[in-house]
């Protein structure tokens, strides 16, 4: 006896990047939270969570939860933040202004992930929740430094991709969380139902690693729709900060109402966008450039 045939992929060509409504003047626009280290370089983390919340026209709120010493050549060092003051920046933020949306980055130890888990179970974020939480499940630098203690990936297994409305991991990631090595599209397609079967509510099996495939695809899925957005690879080597700023445009479109599937669209269009913009910086990568749409504008 076979088991039910898996569906095809639906194919989507992401095309020129829009842009969300934004709030008129004096008015409050939609918010939303990062929940993530600093990045002293200011190319990815909060400060590129802020980049791209900012040029969308949203206001951004912030949990920080390490203080990395990083520059565009690497991560030196980084400090924790005490797990209850992670946690009591989620509640303040939420219990006050409120959030439409929210994304996790670098959570860097087992015990910020439970306190994050915590804190957001009762600020009613997360999947079936009033706002989405987007999960960008940080464990390296784009230098391979390590930004995550190994013995937290099983809490973020077990604790915070079950929360996860939308779990954006690379192939890297992917390759730590599941144990699936992503070569091709059926990689992508176990890697999508390992981290299903984890609890998220989607997952997108970003292929930006894939150097070989010049259309940079990603596979977003509930289990039960498939769907194959592709666009363009932009060639540079200034990428830094890609993940978070995808992962952040992403929750912006989500607090705006849009679908999952709407809002990967939105985010992979806004981000491509970025690295066709991207500029050098420093000795090392430079970073994702969200700043287009404000020249363009």
């Amino acid at each position: 006896m076979t088991g039910t045939p898996t569906p095809p992929a639906r194919a989507v060509t992401v095309g020129a990047a829009s842009e969300l409504p934004t709030a008129a003047l004096g008015t409050t626009p939609h918010r939303v939270l990062t929940i993530a280290g600093s990045d002293s370089g200011g190319g990815a983390g909060i400060q590129a969570d802020l980049r791209t919340f900012v040029t969308l026209g949203l206001h951004a709120c912030v949990a920080v939860t390490a203080v990395t010493v990083q520059n565009s050549v690497g991560v030196q060092d980084f400090q924790e933040i005490d797990p209850p003051v992670v946690a009591a920046q989620i509640r303040s933020v939420a219990g006050d202004i409120g959030v439409q949306a929210a994304k996790t980055g670098m959570l860097a130890s087992t015990a910020i992930i439970e306190s994050v888990a915590a804190a957001v179970d009762e600020s009613d974020i997360g999947a079936g929740r009033s706002a989405p939480l987007v999960v960008d499940p940080v464990a390296a630098s784009m230098h391979g430094d390590p930004l995550l203690a190994a013995d937290a990936l099983d809490a973020l297994r077990t604790v915070l991709i079950p929360r996860a409305t939308l779990v954006t991991p690379n192939l890297d990631e992917v390759r730590l969380i599941t144990g699936v090595e992503v070569r091709d599209a059926a990689g992508r397609r176990a890697a999508a139902d390992a981290l299903l079967a984890l609890g998220a509510q989607w997952a997108l099996v970003k292929g930006g690693h894939l150097r070989e495939d010049d259309s940079s695809p990603d596979l977003l899925t509930d289990g039960s729709e498939f769907i194959e957005f592709t666009a363009p690879r932009v060639p540079t080597g200034h990428d830094h900060g890609a993940g978070d700023t995808l992962a952040a445009a992403v929750t912006a479109a989500l607090a705006h109402g849009r679908s999952v599937p709407e809002a990967v669209e939105f985010g992979k269009a806004w981000v491509t966008e970025g690295l066709r913009w991207a500029y050098p910086l420093g000795a090392g990568h430079g970073p994702v450039n969200p700043l287009w749409s404000v020249a363009r504008r």
